[in-house]
């Protein structure tokens, strides 16, 4: 699963690098190496505005809520791409409001045995310079009331893990490659043939991705959200561990 990030960008670095045409009102991000989930943190989307197709990054809430799940019902922080087609879930979001989720890397953890006690060392699974990753995510909108404004919530779509990632864990996000990135962002509607394209997409796409990436162990100081600064460039940083 993928259940902590980090996006170590500004907004304004993430509209250069992905050659936004914008974001959303009120779009604010400053580095941040601790996403949790039911935060806000960016996603990019597409849209089609006076028949123009706009990519933008915006803040939805991490945790997929569809508007007719109720109030204390779950909250899905994942997706697993063999299913997300056709659980009904997730059916409606991956035909029609697919999206990508920027990060700089994820953590995962393996239990450990020391002096006797049990322990969770994270690792932190990243690209070969550190680069941005996109993760394959979809969209929930949900409101209220009629008189409430609309809320976003996403959720990222996973896959086995593969190569270094597999090492961690037995699972990872499902990453793509610039190249698939206009595809999957397509705002119109697909049909049942054309979602299992998507998902051969994706499991393609994400081995290549899968391919590149490494992992290195960090501080065990990123384990409690409570306590951490989301801000310290400290938490991805490579620390000794005993064999």
């Amino acid at each position: 699963m993928c259940g902590r990030y980090s996006i170590a960008v500004s907004g304004a670095a993430l509209v250069d690098v992905l050659n936004l045409d914008g974001t959303e009102p009120g779009f604010e991000w400053s580095p941040t190496y601790s996403v949790s989930p039911r935060t806000r943190a960016p996603v990019i989307r597409d849209r089609l505005i006076d028949g123009h197709r706009v990519r933008e990054a915006f803040l939805p809430t991490w945790g997929l809520r569809p508007s007719w799940a109720k109030e204390k019902g779950p909250r899905p922080i994942n997706a697993r791409l063999e299913t997300a087609a056709t659980n009904g879930m997730f059916r409606s979001s991956f035909s029609s409001a697919r999206a990508l989720v920027p990060m700089t890397g994820y953590y995962e953890w393996q239990e450990a045995v020391e002096d006797g006690k049990t322990v969770k060392n994270p690792s932190y699974i990243h690209g070969s310079h550190d680069e941005l990753l996109l993760a394959a995510g979809l969209l929930a909108f949900h409101r209220e009331s009629d008189e409430d404004e609309w809320r976003t919530t996403f959720t990222i779509i996973t896959r086995t893990g593969e190569d270094a990632a597999g090492d961690v864990h037995d699972r990872m996000p499902a990453f793509l490659t610039s190249a698939a990135w206009d595809t999957w962002l397509d705002p119109e509607k697909v049909d049942k043939d054309q979602a299992t394209d998507l998902v051969d997409l994706l499991d393609v796409e994400s081995r290549t991705v899968a391919s590149t990436l490494l992992t290195r162990p960090v501080s065990r100081s990123v384990n409690n959200v409570r306590t951490l600064d989301r801000h310290n460039r400290g938490l991805i940083e490579k620390v000794a561990r005993p064999e």
